[in-house]
């Protein structure tokens, strides 16, 4: 057995104390538990009916909270395939020649058959260091989990975890939840909110349960409000948090709208083709989180046309060539009955070019 050094003893205190924040919301959620269904519904409400009718309503949402909560920080971050990894040979190449145009070589050979679109800042192939491996598209390094995520939106401390392509649905209903709940219990315990200011409730100490509970869900309610609205105009752009911040850069250039498919495949993407499941926490997200389908024009597809109509988007086109990377099956038939999506495979010609484009350079990502 190894000996333990100051590295590991570090490294077992930042797990402990990154579950703080998720000791911290379950405390206050047990607490709210039993302020809301025992002091308010139970002790307080005197009207049978309101009673039932409140307690079956608080318990269907405190279900889908926790449901929800628990999917989000216990489903573990999707990492790239081992398609995406360097070969060993490939690796000696990496760390034997000098960087240059023999590191370009090895890149644009491992990745000429991937479902890769995207590059650096200065063109280059997207490539980890720390991982050894060509970044997917819209993959991105969490330097807390110390890997590289599929879709990664952002690292989350609430939740302990990275929310990226795995489990971003199951976030965006832990905040849709949430944020029902709170706004559930501040409507139902403001009539009583209100007694306890007008010297209505008995003095007991149900009273200062029912005061506390109306002011942290009024407080939690505004919050997530803002955060649940953000994440719902970039699930309508198809954006993650990170590229709200920083636009992908595809071989014509930055383009903000690229992964936009129009707000409806924007929706099918996270939630999936079935209906029934998008507001459950279970995994429904077309894909494999490794390609995804890529607009060829700068136009957002959610705008209105331009008069000129094919004739502009042709244009732009031409101008935006892309590598003709293969997109996996259950994401490419979102590119049908789409005016602004062309096939790739039709003209091989310019797929060809840009994957011999010599200005490709290499620059570590991590």
């Amino acid at each position: 057995m190894a000996p333990s050094g100051p590295g590991s003893v570090r490294r077992r205190c930042r797990r402990v104390l990154y579950w703080i924040p998720v000791v911290f919301i379950s405390l206050l959620l047990g607490w709210s538990y039993y302020a809301y269904a025992i002091q308010l519904c139970i002790v307080s409400m005197e009207n049978i009916g309101e009673q039932v009718v409140c307690l079956i309503a608080y318990h269907l949402l405190f279900a889908m909270f926790v449901w929800s909560y628990w999917k989000t920080i216990f489903t573990l971050p999707m990492n790239p395939s081992k398609e995406f990894h360097l070969s060993y040979a490939e690796k000696e190449l990496l760390e034997r020649e000098p960087r240059g145009e023999a590191h370009q070589e090895v890149l644009r050979r491992a990745a000429k058959d991937l479902p890769i679109y995207t590059r650096t800042m200065s063109g280059a192939i997207r490539y980890c260091d720390r991982c050894q491996l060509i970044k997917p598209d819209r993959c991105h390094h969490c330097s807390v989990c110390d890997k590289c995520i599929l879709k990664m939106d952002h690292h989350c401390p609430w939740v302990n975890n990275c929310v990226g392509f795995s489990n971003y649905k199951f976030f965006l209903l832990f905040l849709a939840y949430s944020l029902l709940y709170c706004v559930f219990i501040a409507a139902t315990d403001l009539q009583y909110f209100i007694k306890f200011w007008t010297n209505g409730l008995p003095d007991t100490q149900a009273k200062f349960h029912i005061m506390f509970l109306f002011f942290a869900a009024a407080m939690f309610s505004v919050s997530l409000s803002s955060l649940f609205g953000y994440h719902c105009w970039l699930v309508s752009k198809n954006k993650s948090t990170l590229e709200a911040f920083r636009s992908p850069v595809f071989r014509h250039g930055t383009d903000k709208n690229g992964f936009s498919l129009g707000f409806g495949k924007n929706m099918r993407q996270v939630f999936g083709d079935e209906k029934r499941y998008w507001l459950l926490p279970v995994f429904s997200s077309l894909g494999d989180g490794c390609s995804f389908p890529t607009c060829l024009v700068n136009q957002d597809p959610e705008q209105p046309s331009t008069p000129a109509g094919l004739n502009s988007t042709s244009k732009n086109s031409e101008n935006h060539q892309f590598p003709a990377k293969p997109l996996r099956e259950s994401q490419s038939h979102l590119l049908t009955d789409s005016q602004s999506w062309s096939e790739i495979s039709t003209n091989p010609g310019k797929g060809k070019t840009g994957m011999s484009n010599p200005a490709l350079t290499m620059e570590n990502e991590t």
